[in-house]
Parts: structure tokens; C-alpha cells; sequence
């Protein structure tokens, strides 16, 4: 933890060119991963020849790097730096909800950037909420946290139940939730998502019901060469909730896939979105690899 944070302590191009340098060479070395990037990619832009896959491939494990070396920035970085390296794009619509008294869901799907655009949100716009699972390693959980509220952000785990959760919502602080990883057969339902069906938790249109909020999506974008990280406010999802889950879960789902097309090297292709499938519906990836032991 410390050489991350003598890390994040670089000018942030020089930590941009390495992070994209280390990450691409780390993208030759993780077959498996490489792999399930590679197939997503596949499957959600079709319209794509394979070389162009690759080059996508090849340029997000660049930005996984970034990530991973701003990780220490994140943990440290004072609310003046933040102000210096994220640009906040619409903000605009943000503050219109907030001064008309509107609860606030910030929709975040997984693009890399978004734990600098966490830190950011709650150091340079309001005060925010998210659920956490525990991370394994005790030290590391307690890094994680601790960065995540040191500007007054609240932290509620994922077990604790959803009363405080939506107690909170309806008091107004804005709530982070992250939508777009496979939920497995118990908690997720399958919609489609870039046309094949994925299971997804289909908890948004809930939230939004039961804490009377609107939803706000909002996304992370790494700026080229190392000119920081844009914020960027969206429109609010409307109408929104229907009373459906299906068709507020498809709706989200079609919401974020409209983003990725804007940026597709910066998504969080490695995830395997697809893993569990449709009764009797074949496998999308392929079987890992096992190492022979002799």
C-alpha cells in the first residue's frame, strides 16, 4: 500500500503513461483474462472485425493499468488535486435534482475510472452512499473503506439490510449503486443485454421505488494522454420505474450499452458478464484452462 501511494504522489501523465504502458504488457501475460475480453468484445460489438477487437483488447488493459497505478492517488489525493485532475461534465443536471429537493440514485456501471470518480464525486459535489462486500485481505478492506469515506461518504455492507439503505436514500444522500456484473442463477434475472440474455440484479427500479428517487446515470472516461478523468452526468433514466422489473432492468441494461459504444476500450471487459446462462443454453466462454501438475 505504500508503494501505491508513493505512486499516486507521480504527475498524473507520467502515471498515466506507465499505467497504460504496465497494463498492455500485462494484457500479453493474462491469457484467461485476455481471453474473456476478447469474447466479450465479440459478442457485445459484433459489428467490429477481430482486428479491431484486439486493438480495443490491448488499449483497455492499458487502462486497467491507469487504474490500478491511481489507486494510490485515490486513497490520498487531497479534494484540490481531485479538483485539478476530474473534470465534471453536466453537472448541471445533478444540481437541478439536488435543489429541487429530489432523491438521487447515481447509476455506475463499471468503467474503469470509477473509483477516482467516486472519490471525486463525494470530494467535489455531495457527500455520497455506497455498499461494500468485504474484501478478504483485512488491511486492504480497511484501506478501501477508509478512502471511500474520508470525505464524508456513508458505508453500508451489502449484509446490513436494505432499511438503512433506503432510510438513507430518502433523507436525501445520493446513493452510488453498480448494476452491470452477473448476478448468478439466485439473485439476478435474465434481460438482454447487448442482445444476449445476462443475468442482472434487478434491484434499480426498487431502490428508485422505495426511496421515491430518481436515477442519474453517471460515468467515468480517462481523458487521453493523461489530461485526467471526466465525470459525466447523463440525463435522468424516464420514465422510471414502470412497476416492472423486466422492463426497468432491460431498460437500464440498454441505457449503459448506449455509453459503452461511446467508449468501448474503457469498460470492464474482463468481467464475465455472460457466466451464467439460460437453462439448457450452452456455455459463452470457453472452459479455463487447468495447469498439468506432475
Amino acid at each position: 500500500m505504500g508503494l501505491f501511494r508513493t505512486i499516486g504522489l507521480l504527475p498524473f501523465p507520467l502515471l498515466w503513461a506507465l499505467g497504460i504502458g504496465l497494463g498492455r504488457l500485462a494484457g500479453r501475460l493474462a491469457g484467461s483474462r485476455r481471453r474473456v475480453a476478447l469474447r466479450n468484445l465479440e459478442i457485445c460489438l459484433p459489428e467490429l472485425p477481430q482486428r479491431e477487437c484486439e486493438r480495443i483488447a490491448s488499449l483497455h488493459f492499458g487502462y486497467l493499468g491507469v487504474a490500478a497505478l491511481t489507486q494510490g492517488l485515490v486513497w490520498g489525493a487531497s479534494s484540490r488535486r481531485l479538483a485539478r485532475l476530474v473534470k465534471l461534465r453536466h453537472r448541471e443536471r445533478f444540481d437541478e435534482l439536488h435543489a429541487q429537493g429530489r432523491n438521487i440514485i447515481i447509476m455506475v456501471p463499471h468503467f474503469v475510472g470509477l473509483e477516482l470518480g467516486g472519490a471525486a464525486f463525494t470530494a467535489l459535489v455531495h457527500r455520497g452512499m455506497y455498499m461494500y462486500q468485504k474484501i478478504r485481505n483485512p488491511v486492504i478492506d480497511a484501506q478501501m473503506n477508509a478512502s471511500r469515506v474520508r470525505f464524508g461518504a456513508l458505508s453500508i455492507e451489502r449484509q446490513d439490510g436494505l432499511r438503512a439503505l433506503v432510510r438513507e436514500i430518502r433523507r436525501g444522500t445520493p446513493f452510488f449503486y453498480l448494476p452491470d456484473q452477473n448476478a448468478g442463477r439466485r439473485d439476478g434475472i435474465f434481460v438482454p443485454f447487448c442482445g444476449i440474455p445476462a443475468s442482472t440484479v434487478p434491484m434499480l427500479g426498487r431502490f428508485a421505488q422505495m426511496g421515491d428517487a430518481v436515477v442519474l446515470p453517471t460515468y467515468t472516461r480517462f481523458l487521453p494522454w493523461g489530461r485526467g478523468l471526466e465525470l459525466i452526468f447523463d440525463q435522468p433514466l424516464e420514465p422510471f420505474p414502470s412497476g416492472d422489473q423486466s422492463v426497468d432492468t432491460a431498460y437500464m441494461n440498454r441505457v449503459i450499452e448506449a455509453r459503452i459504444h461511446t467508449m468501448p476500450a474503457q469498460y470492464f471487459w474482463v468481467h464475465r458478464r455472460f457466466k451464467t446462462r439460460p437453462l439448457g443454453e450452452p456455455p459463452i466462454y470457453p472452459p479455463k484452462r487447468r495447469r498439468f501438475r506432475g
